[in-house]
């Protein structure tokens, strides 16, 4: 037996159950290791206060979030130091991919879990895993030298075998998937892993690791008990700025249609219908969970017979409980509409991303035209489920009359709620490669958005007026543009 401590650098300031953390434990564990959780979220000197932020901006509703949890006063790096001289862990982990990597500032955990490690005393090997090393593995090892072994690609039993091995004393140069430092200090790439072909071959996830006041959530209003759940992982689609083109690469499969969907079968994977039953009846009764967050990418591209036996079973059960999910609006028709009213559906993101279908289609290889995504909105308002617009400000190419038609847009489509984030150039996309090429940000600088990465040199757009379209954008959506150039004034960015 090995003792593995993984770290949740999450600076979000508010509880997510990082969906890696529950997955990982679960195979450790299995395996019969000790596993303890470093949660950061709630230090003081640590987290940001993401839900002021964005309330302040209209993308959330006002709710006693704040009331509701604890915040710890103790410097973050001292409990650092006190929980591994406590513990003296043979393993430190922390990043990993999972379906929750599009978002909650997980692209930015390897940096953010260096950032807690790289002074403290421990004996432990760190390693860490995620999009980075996946998409740059010589690079992200030589980036951070805090880490003594990366994974790239999927981790669960890479992990395990590696903590095997460590239990052992044995090497661990046979395991594929591992990036390794030389004894002269350069990236030794491991051959590829499997894909987890069968998710259920994963034990059920294990989300007892999480403080209780993790699973307090705010949600349109009220503070409800939610997890961070996943169904499935994959994507059948290649939109250019988008995390999934990284794994598919990784794991082969490039070759798409015309239209940008995968020609090749095997990525998108999903659980059988009686595990993910079991796994929600299970945290109804254990934490009180009332919201399942799915992070699947692209939820309707999830087998229908497995939707449809899920729905049957989710009938049987008669349990309180709702969810929130993420689709194309593509998929959304008459038939999955009321499947997703069967499933207890009670929020779908879709993204909008922008106005511009050409914009979209040429530059993001994302092919939804204007009528169908303001279709898609409409049905889901008829079937009384709550529909929030999904959009991005700061891409490569895109200027201010770009924003304003975004805006324009949203406000015909009438969402219940808005979210607007920066773009962000994953590693390894194709516009990544594309900014970079033409200086459109500065590399690993995320100061403009804490959670995640952007530009922060534009030819068309300044990281003040990013600023005031982030802040105002709800606004502008819900108000109209009439008094945009007084905004504009008070925020000192002229008229």
């Amino acid at each position: 037996m090995a003792k593995v401590l993984l770290v949740n650098p999450n600076r979000w300031g508010r509880g997510i159950t990082t969906i890696w953390i529950a997955s990982h434990a679960a195979v450790l564990r299995a395996r019969g290791h000790e596993v303890r959780l470093f949660d950061a979220t709630f230090y003081r000197n640590w987290a940001q206060n993401e839900i002021a932020y964005n309330t302040a901006n209209r993308q959330y509703r006002p709710t006693g979030y704040d009331g509701s949890v604890t915040v710890c006063g103790e410097d973050v790096f001292e409990a650092v130091q006190r929980t591994l001289d406590a513990f003296d862990p043979d393993v430190v982990f922390w990043s990993a991919l999972s379906s929750h990597i599009h978002g909650e500032g997980e692209y930015v955990n390897i940096q953010h879990g260096c950032t807690l490690m790289q002074e403290r005393r421990t004996r432990a090997l760190k390693v860490a895993g995620g999009l980075q090393p996946t998409a740059e593995p010589q690079a992200a090892l030589h980036r951070f030298p805090a880490v003594d072994l990366l994974i790239a690609g999927e981790s669960e039993f890479v992990l395990a075998d590696l903590v095997d091995c460590v239990a052992a004393g044995a090497s661990p140069a046979t395991i594929p998937g591992l990036i390794r430092r030389s004894p002269d200090g350069e990236a030794v790439v491991h051959p590829r892993q499997p894909i987890i072909a069968d998710l259920d071959a994963i034990p059920s996830y294990d989300y007892s690791l999480f403080d209780d006041q993790v699973f307090l959530r705010p949600y349109n209003g009220a503070v409800v008990r939610a997890v961070d759940y996943e169904m499935s992982r994959g994507c059948l689609y290649s939109c250019t700025y988008c995390v999934e083109t990284v794994i598919q690469r990784y794991y082969g499969f490039e070759r798409t249609t015309p239209r940008g969907a995968l020609t090749g079968k095997g990525y998108l994977r999903c659980k059988s219908a009686e595990r993910i039953a079991q796994e929600i009846t299970d945290l109804h009764e254990r934490y009180g969970i009332t919201l399942f967050r799915c992070q699947d990418t692209n939820f309707l591209t999830i087998d229908r017979p497995v939707l449809a036996r899920l729905a049957d079973l989710m009938d049987a059960a008669c349990l309180p409980v709702c969810l929130y999910i993420e689709t194309r609006p593509e998929g959304i028709n008459p038939s999955s509409a009321a499947l997703l009213k069967r499933l207890r559906v009670d929020g779908v993101g879709m993204g909008v991303e922008l106005a511009t279908q050409s914009f979209r289609e040429g530059s993001l290889n994302r092919f939804t035209d204007q009528d169908r995504i303001v279709a898609a909105f409409d049905l889901l308002r008829r079937h009384g489920i709550r529909r929030t617009a999904y959009n991005i400000i700061g891409l490569p190419g895109q200027d201010e009359d770009s924003i304003l038609e975004t805006i324009a847009f949203n406000r015909r489509l009438d969402p219940d709620n808005i979210t607007v984030a920066f773009y962000s150039p994953f590693s390894g996309t194709k516009q990544q490669e594309k900014a970079a090429e033409e200086s459109y940000f500065n590399d690993y600088e995320f100061d403009l958005d804490a959670q995640l990465r952007t530009l922060s040199r534009h030819d068309r757009l300044t990281a003040e007026l990013l600023r005031f379209y982030k802040e105002n954008f709800v606004r502008l959506v819900r108000e109209g543009t009439d008094d945009l150039a007084a905004l504009k004034h008070h925020a000192g960015l002229g008229g």
